[in-house]
C-alpha cells in the first residue's frame, strides 16, 4: 500500500485515461492493463489535489484514504443565480447584536476546506471569534488603545479622510469593527507558494457562500492593521509562529437589508488582438514595468 494510500478498483475502471491526463504533477501513470498508477517517483510529486478521485467518471478511485462515494456529486449550476449573488453583494456595516447559531459558523467553517491555494498548499490558519461577547472584548481593547493614541500630540497632523476616521473613534464610535459579532482572521505560513493571494481567495469565497446564507461581511483593513501592531492581540488570536496575518474580515446577521443590486462604472477592459513576438522593449519601458509591479 502507498504512503497517499492510491486504490484502484480495477472492475470499475473503464481505462479512459482521464485521470492520468488531468494529473498536474504527472504522479500518474496507465499499467500495461490501462488501469493507473503511481509513475516513478508519482507518489512523491504528488499534491494531494484529489482530481484523479474528482475526475473519475465511474468512481474507481481512492487515494490519501479518501474514497468517491464520500464524495458529494457535481451539480448543474444556475448562472444567472450566481451572478445575482455576486451582483448583490454589499459590504454590510450594520449587524443585529447576536451570534450566529452553531449550525452556521460550522458551515461557513466547513466552506473554507474547498478554498484554492496556490499548489494545494493546505497550511492556511484561520482564527474565528465565535461569540459576541469575546468580540465586545477585542473591539473595547482595540478602541481604547487607538483612542489613546490618537489623543496624543503625533495625532494632530492627520488629515483628509483620516481625520473624519479619528473624529470618529474619539467620539466613541465603532470605525473599526462596525458592531459586528464575529471576525475571522486569516493568516499563512512564509513559505508558502501564494502567501499573499490563497487568504484574498479564501475570504472572496466565504464572503459570497455567507451571502447565500444570508449573512453581512465586510472587509476590515483597519482590522487587519490593528492585528499586525498591536502583538497581544494577534497572540491572542493563536496566529501560529512564522505564519503572516493576512487579512480580517467581519460578518455576522446584517440589520439592514438591500432592494436592488448596484450599477458600478465598468473597469477598462482590452482584447488582444494579435501577439508580436519581435517586439522589443526600451530601457526606460523596462524601467517602469519593474516600479509599476514593485511598488506596494
Amino acid at each position: 500500500m502507498c504512503e497517499k494510500n492510491l486504490v484502484v478498483d480495477k472492475d470499475k475502471c473503464i481505462g479512459c485515461g482521464l485521470c492520468v491526463k488531468d494529473c498536474i504533477a504527472y504522479a500518474l501513470e496507465l499499467d500495461e492493463n490501462q488501469k493507473p498508477q503511481f509513475s516513478d517517483n508519482g507518489e512523491k510529486r504528488c499534491i494531494k489535489c484529489q482530481h484523479c478521485l474528482a475526475v473519475c467518471p465511474v468512481g474507481a478511485i481512492s487515494i490519501l484514504n479518501k474514497n468517491p462515494q464520500d464524495s458529494d456529486p457535481v451539480w448543474n449550476q444556475n448562472p444567472d443565480a450566481i451572478l445575482n449573488l455576486i451582483k448583490s453583494r454589499r459590504s454590510i456595516r450594520y449587524y443585529k447584536q447576536e451570534n450566529l447559531d452553531v449550525q452556521t459558523m460550522q458551515k461557513l467553517k466547513d466552506m473554507l476546506n474547498w478554498s484554492p491555494t496556490g499548489c494545494n498548499f493546505h497550511k492556511m490558519h484561520f482564527s474565528f471569534i465565535e461569540d459576541k461577547e469575546i468580540m465586545d472584548k477585542i473591539r473595547t481593547h482595540v478602541n481604547t488603545k487607538l483612542i489613546k493614541i490618537l489623543s496624543g500630540k503625533l495625532a494632530n497632523g492627520i488629515t483628509g479622510k483620516f481625520a473624519h476616521y479619528k473624529n470618529a473613534l474619539l467620539n466613541g464610535e465603532d470605525v473599526i469593527f462596525r458592531g459586528a459579532p464575529h471576525m475571522v482572521v486569516v493568516s499563512t505560513p512564509l513559505n508558502a507558494p501564494c502567501v499573499n493571494i490563497d487568504p484574498v481567495i479564501a475570504l472572496s469565497y466565504f464572503e459570497l457562500y455567507a451571502h447565500s446564507l444570508g449573512i453581512g461581511t465586510c472587509w476590515c483593513g483597519f482590522a487587519q492593521i490593528c492585528l499586525q501592531f498591536f502583538p497581544e492581540l494577534a497572540q491572542q488570536m493563536k496566529i501560529p509562529d512564522g505564519y503572516k496575518i493576512s487579512y480580517v474580515m467581519l460578518f455576522g446577521k446584517p440589520d439592514i437589508r438591500y432592494s436592488r443590486t448596484t450599477q458600478p462604472e465598468p473597469f477598462e477592459m482590452t482584447t488582444v488582438m494579435d501577439f508580436n513576438t519581435e517586439a522589443k522593449v526600451s530601457l526606460t519601458e523596462k524601467i517602469k514595468h519593474f516600479f509599476f509591479n514593485s511598488i506596494r
